[in-house]
């Protein structure tokens, strides 16, 4: 295994201004698409931390905090939280920004959980995604709760199977799906 890396390696930071096209019919961003650049943003940090190919595996409760607004900026900011043989977590936190007054205000937290496979970027079969070490106050608090949410993620995972193999394939539209 790799030497542990620092949460501050893996750290991404994208900001964007928000614009109309952003915005669902009540004014503030679609979350669709703050969706869209958490998982951008947070495959960046994992392709840093293990230099190999992943894939999302999870996006655990994204926790909407306050909206964020038409011309505020949004800022993603996503480091490795947790690492375990193949299998990284990463913390994501979004800070708006009105930029008419400089006041930032939390929008929303997540952790998103990704899986490093090989790939063409490191076609490596044999191999574990380097532990992590965290150094701020924040770092140490976040990275802490890892293992619980782990073995959480792990128990949710194993429900959800079950509960998914009660569910129907059949297509909604045809009298097959019309006996659900």
């Amino acid at each position: 295994m790799d030497e542990p890396k620092t949460c501050r390696e893996s750290l991404v930071i994208q900001t964007h201004r928000i614009f109309p096209s952003d915005l669902n019919p009540f004014g503030y961003m679609f979350g669709g698409r703050l969706m869209t650049l958490i998982d951008d943003t947070a495959s960046i940090s994992v392709s840093r931390h293990c230099r190999r190919g992943a894939f999302t595996a999870s996006l655990d409760n994204l926790n909407f905090l306050k909206p964020l607004h038409e011309n505020h900026s949004v800022c993603v900011k996503t480091y490795v939280s947790g690492a375990h043989h193949h299998s990284m977590e990463v913390f994501v936190k979004v800070i708006g920004e009105d930029l008419a007054t400089g006041d930032r205000y939390l929008a929303a937290t997540c952790f998103t959980t990704f899986v490093a496979v090989p790939s063409h970027m490191n076609e490596e079969i044999e191999f574990n995604v380097p532990a992590i070490f965290a150094e701020t106050p924040e770092e140490k608090m976040v990275c802490a709760g890892y293992e619980g949410r782990r073995l959480q993620r792990l128990n949710e995972r194993d429900d959800y199977k079950r509960f998914a193999t009660q569910l129907s394939t059949d297509l909604p539209w045809s009298s097959e799906g019309l006996q659900d």
